[in-house]
């Protein structure tokens, strides 16, 4: 497994479109939800994926302070199918937040979650800040992680 943490410049035409490809296949075909993922904010942030033999296995996408919150935001959170199982998603995340606190000096991350991942973010140390909210007809809630 190979570790990229690149901003949008830095991608090559293959990485991008493996990241773009992902994103479709388990946003859009696997949970049968069509929304804009292509919402131009990809051009802002940082893009911290795995890829095994030229595919991509995990992805997250950082955004800087004031791009869709006052927090930095971690969003397009998911492992490819064949990839789940190994830990993949626990270990993008926390290298995520190590990268946000580390590099960016950030004490505060936000993100929308599924309702049904609620308890995964809690094990990272996320909390609950909204109600529960339909975003694209899928149950959500923001959650918010304070590092000390």
């Amino acid at each position: 497994m190979n570790w990229h943490m690149k901003r949008f410049s830095e991608l090559t035409n293959e990485e991008l479109y493996g990241l773009l490809k992902a994103r479709v296949d388990v946003f859009v075909v696997e949970q049968e939800c069509p929304y804009e993922d292509i919402d131009n904010l990809d051009q802002q942030a940082m893009h911290y994926f795995a890829e095994h033999d030229g595919e991509i296995a995990a992805t997250v996408r950082i955004l800087p302070r004031k791009t869709t919150y006052e927090e930095v935001a971690i969003g397009r959170v998911l492992v490819v199918k064949k990839f789940r199982g190994q830990g993949l998603a626990r270990k993008i995340m926390q290298q995520a937040i190590t990268f946000i606190h580390e590099e960016w000096k950030e004490k505060e991350i936000k993100l929308q979650a599924q309702t049904y991942l609620q308890s995964f973010y809690e094990s990272l140390g996320f909390k609950q800040v909204s109600e529960v909210y339909e975003e694209d007809e899928i149950p959500h809630i923001d959650m918010l992680l304070t590092i000390k």
